[in-house]
């Protein structure tokens, strides 16, 4: 299965649809699965952004997708994350 970078949410929308298209589902199909109504699964699908993250791993999981995250690669800097790290070793946010 190809991988995608998202590094942004509003490059979500597209890619649930594609994910819920290739899998053979209706939004009303994903909706009930959800648990809401084929109206508010499509505001999720189009507002990606506003969905919180349990109801985008449930979907996701819906859909087939695992969700994998990981560091930057070398020669990267991260747009958000720990910007160093206190005297505990812990990040600091």
């Amino acid at each position: 299965m190809p991988k995608f970078t998202v590094r942004v949410a509003s490059q979500l929308p597209p890619l649930l649809q594609a994910f819920r298209k290739a899998v053979g589902l209706t939004q009303t199909e994903v909706a009930l699965r959800l648990g809401v109504s084929q109206q508010t699964y499509s505001a999720m699908e189009r507002n990606a952004e506003k969905v919180g993250a349990a109801s985008l791993l449930k979907l996701l999981n819906i859909l087939g997708v695992e969700l994998t995250l990981e560091t930057p690669s070398t020669g990267t800097s991260p747009t958000a994350g720990p910007s160093a790290q206190a005297s505990t070793g812990k990040p600091v946010w």
